[in-house]
């Protein structure tokens, strides 16, 4: 009897047939899952973040970030895998980031409307109104807030979706 060794290659077989199905548009499914998933978050805690911030807002900012909702931004690139999301929203980055409450240069503008308790309704028919003087309004920077809480989430959500995959395709 002499030495011998026996390769027996199923198990490679069965790994490769694994990556051959993860390669055929199968993982690439899954991303676009996910990448969908993560963007609905993403929404999901720019509004949370309008609220907690209590950002002044007619409902129209909140609603906009909403997938398919009037002024929603919710572009996939399949292509290469990308999710662009925002808002359309003119004041969305002036409740963010901040404004002026006159254009450069303006020291006092009248602004009809009528005052409905504590809240201003702009109605350019009214001669009642209210002057407005040059200040500062300060943002209330929920972009950026929501952007630093998917920061501090994407590490857990990818590894959990990780090895969600390597368990799907290769357990």
């Amino acid at each position: 009897m002499g030495l011998y060794v026996k390769v027996d290659s199923e198990d490679f077989r069965k790994l490769i047939d694994k990556f051959d199905k993860a390669g055929k548009g199968e993982l690439k499914q899954q991303l676009l899952l996910f990448l969908q998933a993560l963007g609905d978050d993403f929404l999901r805690v720019v509004q949370d973040e309008i609220i907690r911030k209590k950002t002044v807002d007619t409902r129209l900012l909140l609603n906009s970030f909403q997938k398919g909702a009037e002024g929603n931004l919710y572009i996939l690139n399949e292509g290469d895998l990308s999710l662009e999301i925002g808002t359309n929203v003119e004041y969305a980055q002036w409740a963010d980031k901040g404004h002026n409450t006159n254009p450069p240069g303006v020291e006092t503008r009248w602004v009809p409307g009528v005052w409905k308790g504590k809240r201003f309704v702009y109605d350019p028919s009214k001669k009642t109104g209210m002057l407005l003087k040059q200040h500062w309004v300060e943002g209330s920077h929920y972009w950026e807030s929501a952007i630093d809480i998917m920061y501090k989430m994407m590490p857990t959500l990818l590894y959990k979706k990780i090895q969600e995959w390597i368990d799907s395709y290769f357990a």
